[in-house]
């Protein structure tokens, strides 16, 4: 006798289970950690080469204020322009004293106005006239005639003529010793409408030039 038991049941079919999901890198965690790191490295670097690095040499001439006993005159006869704060290009008032890295110093003083005679070169020209003083504080000597001396005047900068007339010989042919000063009467031209001077000056063939800028009354 058969038994007709139907159709034999359906067996459920598991699927396997989801793969776990990949787990998250701290993306942003490494990134800063990668800044912070390159910041230091830089500070390092940047920190090693201020420290480590030859410093650039100080300029060749420093600029003085004028004392009082010596720069009074000065004051009176001149309008000087304000010296510039940064004085490393070389220019400096016209009553400034230039000290040099050789212990020599330069500094101008006694200005005043004139016009040259009829015997001088050139004749009958207005002028500015000034003393120019060498004080040699070094171990050698100095020729005195290896200072150079020109002069430009006005806004536009005109070349001054020197001047040369009775008191006015130009440089003189003497050496200054160590320890010693020596005083240049000179004169440039300067126009009767003008009052801007610049007076250059390099004491000797291996100095550098000092540029003396103001107003003369």
């Amino acid at each position: 006798m058969s038994h007709d038991f139907g159709p034999p049941p359906t067996m459920p079919v598991y699927a396997p289970p989801p793969p776990p999901p990949p787990k998250k890198t701290n993306t942003v965690v490494v990134a800063v950690a990668a800044a912070v790191v390159a910041a230091a490295v830089s500070a390092a670097i940047t920190a090693g080469v201020t420290s480590g690095g030859d410093a650039e040499a100080a300029p060749t001439v420093t600029v003085t204020e004028t004392t009082a006993a010596e720069g009074t005159e000065a004051a009176a006869d001149t309008d000087p322009a304000p010296t510039p704060e940064d004085t490393s290009d070389g220019v400096y008032g016209l009553g400034d004293t230039v000290t040099y890295e050789t212990d020599v110093e330069v500094g101008l003083s006694k200005f005043s106005r004139g016009v040259s005679s009829d015997y001088a070169s050139p004749e009958n020209m207005p002028y500015a006239k000034f003393t120019i003083k060498i004080v040699n504080k070094s171990d050698e000597t100095l020729n005195a005639d290896e200072m150079s001396v020109n002069c430009a005047y006005g806004d536009e900068g005109k070349e001054g003529e020197a001047i040369f007339d009775e008191g006015l010989n130009g440089l003189p042919e003497t050496r200054i010793l160590a320890g010693r000063s020596l005083s240049v009467p000179w004169g440039c031209e300067l126009p009767k409408g003008e009052k801007f001077l610049q007076v250059e000056v390099a004491p000797d063939y291996d100095s550098e030039t000092a540029i003396f800028t103001g107003n003369v009354k």
